[in-house]
């Protein structure tokens, strides 16, 4: 039987996933899956945010040169940024609660979901090449950082070409 299945992001598709969902509960089910990957976002967004926070209070915050301070307060401007995008699908749903609007909340909260990985991702990316540019010098920083978007990618590149092969089909 071929019937509705909606991803995350709130579109249909008409492939059986062996599910027999109503358009409401596919919505309710895609906005907890939705939820619950914030809740992993927003922890890794707090723990990031706060070492950065808590940085400015160290006596060795004062060794950073004038490089170093640049990327550390773009890192905490992404921090800020990674932190109210991630809080931006719990405004929709107050805004839209009720309004028989689902699927445009599950739509716009699998979007800032997304913007929120990514914003995590660069915060992992800046804050692995500041930590190790303080530490072991320059060009250990740019090793750092550059290892680390090369895994980020790498980890990326399965789901995303899993996506794209199965749009094919």
């Amino acid at each position: 039987m071929t019937g509705h299945r909606g991803d995350v992001d709130g579109s249909e598709t008409t492939r059986d996933d062996g599910r027999h969902e109503s358009t409401n509960e596919r919505l309710d089910r895609n906005w907890a899956e939705i939820l619950q990957e914030l809740r992993v976002t927003m922890t890794g967004t707090q723990i990031v945010s706060g070492f950065l926070l808590a940085l400015a209070f160290t006596e060795r915050f004062e060794e950073l040169d004038s490089y170093q301070l640049v990327v550390y307060l773009v890192l905490v401007g992404v921090a800020a940024l990674a932190t109210a995008v991630s809080i931006a699908p719990v405004v929709v749903h107050r805004v839209l609660f009720r309004k028989l609007r689902k699927h445009q909340v599950v739509q716009l909260g699998s979007g800032y979901l997304m913007s929120a990985a990514i914003l995590v991702a660069v915060l992992a990316v800046g804050v692995c090449h500041l930590i190790f540019d303080f530490v072991a010098g320059r060009a250990a920083g740019v090793i750092a950082g550059v290892v680390t978007l090369i895994a980020v990618l790498a980890l990326w590149v399965l789901p995303l070409t899993m996506r794209d092969h199965d749009r094919s089909a």
